[in-house]
């Protein structure tokens, strides 16, 4: 898929100074540019790289002159940063506008798909699906009875989603997420034998949610399990059954949350973050990567730590940590001495 400079500055209302006519078909860093790449200037750290690299078109900001002779053809626009992004998502809506339903596929008699639906092979569809407009479903998808997904939403290779599963609009879901699956509901007998808790209930997505590769989000007992809009999920997290975790929070990767915790609007959670079931945790918190949180948190806390504490807390407590081995011989040099006299 190939753009001329000036396809490029049309779509990103842009100026340009070089070459109109030429072409690219791929993008690069500034500073590994080679012909008929595109890249960007955005960083004054990089500026020197504009003078060498070897990519066909660089978008600039419109302040920027060169001090050197340049071979790129610059395209110049308000914000270069921002405009890259624009249009990075531009070549991902072009690059993504399949439709049709490609075999071997299986599509129940009873479902139901809006106009621009794309369906790849060996995926599936159960009874009674309704999907809106724009949705595509890539390859080796599963989606189980009863489910509905909203419109302009993306299901990426090998995702499976459960039956009564209810996806919003504007979603995105990532290859090898799971959707829907069984929570961990177990109840032991006097042998110390465990026997399933039927899970009835069901996972709702609502509109504008992320979920990366690998993640799994638990269906409830009873209810739902519940991502408010905008939240976005990295990577390979657990989400277990009747989770409810608020409006545009995001999760880092590995973290893992235990059954019915309510999580707020607005959080940061790190990486490896280890939550514990049947807690509230207010809105615009901030925990750090790797903390334990095993109490309820109020609004605009800010948590590091196993088990957490107050991020200024804990920092002060480290100083102290790490001086330990240097107290230790303190006191015993003392106690040598009061033991001497």
């Amino acid at each position: 898929m190939k753009f001329t400079a000036t396809q490029i500055a049309g779509i990103l209302e842009g100026e340009i100074e070089g070459n109109p006519q030429i072409a690219v078909h791929k993008l690069s860093k500034i500073e590994e540019g080679e012909k008929g790449s595109l890249t960007f200037l955005a960083n004054p750290k990089y500026t020197s790289y504009i003078y060498s690299t070897k990519a066909s078109i660089t978008i600039v900001n419109k302040e920027f002159v060169p001090e050197q002779t340049i071979s790129t053809t610059l395209i110049k626009v308000d914000d270069a940063y921002k405009s890259f992004s624009k249009l990075l998502e531009y070549y991902n809506q072009v690059k993504n506008n399949k439709v049709g339903i490609e075999s071997p596929s299986f599509v129940s008699e009873s479902a139901a798909y809006g106009e621009g639906f794309y369906l790849g092979a060996f995926s599936y569809l159960g009874d009674n699906v309704k999907i809106g407009s724009n949705v595509k479903v890539y390859p080796n998808v599963y989606i189980g009875d009863n489910v509905t997904i909203g419109e302009n939403v993306v299901v990426f290779a090998g995702a499976k989603i459960y039956s009564e599963s209810i996806i919003g609009d504007n979603c995105v879901i990532h290859s090898g997420a799971i959707i829907g699956a069984d929570g961990f509901g177990f109840t032991p007998n006097d042998k110390g034998e465990y026997s399933k808790v039927p899970q009835t209930g069901n996972v709702i997505l609502e509109e504008m949610v992320d979920v990366g590769a690998g993640t799994t989000i638990d269906r409830a007992t009873l209810g739902s399990t519940i991502l408010r809009k905008g939240v976005k999920l990295d990577n390979q997290i657990q989400i277990a059954h009747n989770v409810e975790i608020g409006e545009h929070t995001a999760i880092a990767a590995q973290t893992g949350i235990a059954g019915s915790t309510k999580i707020g609007k607005y959080c940061l959670i790190g990486g490896q973050v280890g939550i514990v079931g049947h807690i509230t945790i207010g809105d615009r918190v901030r925990i750090q990567a790797q903390s334990g949180i095993g109490r309820n948190v109020k609004d605009d806390e800010v948590l590091q730590g196993s088990p957490a504490l107050n991020y200024g807390d804990y920092n002060k407590s480290y100083v102290h940590f790490k001086n330990l081995p240097k107290l230790v011989n303190q006191i015993s040099n003392i106690e040598k001495k009061v033991e001497g006299e």
